[in-house]
């Protein structure tokens, strides 16, 4: 059995009744990820190479997107390394430290 396990993430898109928009509204049970973020923690990382850090549910991810999209930071890219920064500083928050997996 697999350690890292992603649930399904079910996206629906539909117009957006108060104008010609579209919405794409995205849904995922993250208690599968947040309870093997508790069982990866118990367990030992031999090297530092390729360490595992965290592990985070691809709504989190969206809503960290959509809040810096919010603030205006639209030049803002998935896996950019300006998103690297902005990931890194969230782990160290202490209301984001159920997603690290590493000590």
């Amino acid at each position: 059995m697999s350690l890292l396990y992603t649930p399904l993430v079910n996206t629906v898109v539909g117009p957006d009744p108060h104008n010609r928009d579209l919405i794409a509204v995205t849904t995922q049970d993250c208690e599968p990820v947040l309870e093997q973020n508790k069982i990866l923690r118990t367990m030992e990382q031999k090297s530092d190479w390729g360490r595992h850090r965290a592990q985070i549910p691809n709504n989190i991810i969206n809503k960290w997107l959509n809040e810096e999209w919010a603030r205006g930071n639209k030049s803002l890219r998935l896996f950019s390394t300006e998103w690297k920064e902005l990931v890194w500083r969230k782990l160290q928050d202490p209301d984001w430290k159920y997603l690290k997996v590493d000590k």
